[in-house]
């Protein structure tokens, strides 16, 4: 099982902010087009992540859905036929939710920057400190702690949610 520690946040000057993650980036950036199809669990969070030109990824997760830096828990898997997954897992488990979104990714370290714009919602900041099996979460909060300084992102700023979980509530 691997685990980040992540934060997603509402971005109020993307084109600042994302000049300042350009400023702090190991890398540089890499454009992203994804479709995630969330299908109906009993717990935690199940999708299918889609994109044009590259295998898709099933992806499970598991986090507490709280404000600020939390413990992710994730599972990811390559997978060739994606349509063909997503026809079962529509037919066994029902579709929740689809979050289209053009991703922004940058690097700072072991950390994931992503500038999102989502189709319906608009432009977001997640930060995935990525742990390895040695790491204490606290380091991992207090390095996703200051790059929200970094970046500018305001504690008001913070969602706690999934897209999906956005999209729902629209």
């Amino acid at each position: 099982m691997a685990q980040n520690i992540e934060i997603k946040a509402r971005a109020n000057n993307v084109e600042r902010q994302l000049i300042l993650a350009e400023s702090i980036s190991d890398k540089p950036r890499v454009t992203l087009i994804q479709e995630d199809t969330f299908f109906v669990t009993p717990a935690g969070r199940l999708k299918l992540r889609e994109f044009p030109d590259a295998p898709s990824q099933l992806i499970y997760y598991n986090r507490i859905d709280t404000e600020g830096p939390k413990l992710s828990e994730y599972f990811i898997s390559s997978i060739e036929d994606g349509q063909g997954l997503k026809s079962v897992l529509e037919k066994s488990y029902g579709i929740r939710q689809v979050v289209k979104k053009v991703r922004t990714l940058l690097m700072s370290g072991r950390t994931r920057l992503h500038f999102d714009n989502v189709e319906g919602l608009g432009h977001f900041i997640e930060l995935e400190v990525v742990l390895n099996d040695a790491d204490s979460l606290d380091a991992g909060q207090a390095e996703a702690h200051a790059l929200m300084t970094k970046l500018h992102i305001n504690k008001e700023d913070l969602i706690d949610v999934a897209y999906a979980d956005l999209l729902d509530q629209q």
